[in-house]
């Protein structure tokens, strides 16, 4: 949404992923519960599938109500684009699953969510990924942290359940100088309160589950992305590994997005 960039944080989660529907113009999103899409001739099905054209193929791949949320939270988030999944654990776990492989090391915050820790330790260990869990909240430490095969640096600010606070900024700078990619968990702050990637992050992660739906009635998760270079490296990855996102997911966030200010 290009004018999002001139209003403010209210008009912007009025209006983000809210294009009316082309087809009747609707201006809530349309659910689009369908596993697979109708193409005009077999040629557009095969220049899609080749890659050389978009539109939607198959809910796995690309869905539009996803994609409404994707761009709505991209948008919030200044992120080049997103990519929305079953869970929050399944927004964590494709971004381990891409960027980290054997002989990789990450940098963690000690408070980390459970889950997000827990996976490192007892499930991507057992591949040869290494990782220390330090005290964020002092850059210091970070930067005590990173080796030479850091690959990312995952912070979470604040976190939950410490509501620890870790100066994003400072330790983006410490882990680019290291080559190593900085992850943010913003679940605690939303995109009200705080934007990753404008402090350096280069991808921002949400459970989707808490505030920005904000009604405790569904479960979801979010990557969102500085650059579509760093999306489309992920992509494969998203789509291989299945934590897709269900239509009637991202209509049901899309509605609680709306009152997230």
């Amino acid at each position: 949404m290009q004018r999002g960039k001139e209003l403010g944080i209210h008009s912007r989660i009025t209006h983000a992923g809210a294009n009316p529907d082309q087809e009747l113009g609707s201006v809530s999103p349309p659910i689009y519960q369908s596993s697979t899409f109708r193409f005009a001739t077999a040629q557009e099905g095969a220049r899609r599938f080749a890659g050389e054209e978009t539109g939607f193929i198959y809910t796995r791949l690309g869905n539009p109500t996803v994609a409404a949320l994707e761009s709505a939270v991209a948008d919030l988030e200044g992120g080049a684009g997103a990519l929305a999944t079953a869970s929050g654990m399944a927004a964590v776990n494709c971004i381990y699953l891409a960027l980290l492989e054997a002989g990789s090391h990450l940098v963690g915050t000690d408070a980390l969510y459970g889950s997000s820790r827990r996976i490192i330790e007892t499930e991507y260990s057992r591949f040869g990924v290494t990782y220390d869990f330090v005290d964020t909240s002092r850059p210091e430490k970070v930067a005590e942290a990173v080796q030479d095969h850091t690959r990312l640096v995952f912070l979470e600010s604040p976190a939950n359940p410490t509501l620890k606070l870790t100066d994003i900024a400072a330790c983006a700078d410490i882990a680019h100088r290291s080559g190593a990619l900085v992850v943010v968990d913003n679940t605690f702050m939303s995109p009200v309160l705080q934007n990753p990637l404008a402090l350096g992050a280069d991808i921002v992660i949400h459970s989707l589950t808490k505030y920005i739906n904000g009604h405790t009635d569904v479960v979801g998760g979010i990557i969102v992305f500085k650059t579509r270079e760093l999306l489309e490296r992920v992509r494969p990855v998203f789509i291989q590994s299945g934590g897709c996102m269900d239509p009637h997911q991202a209509w049901l966030i899309l509605r609680g997005l709306r009152t997230l200010g």
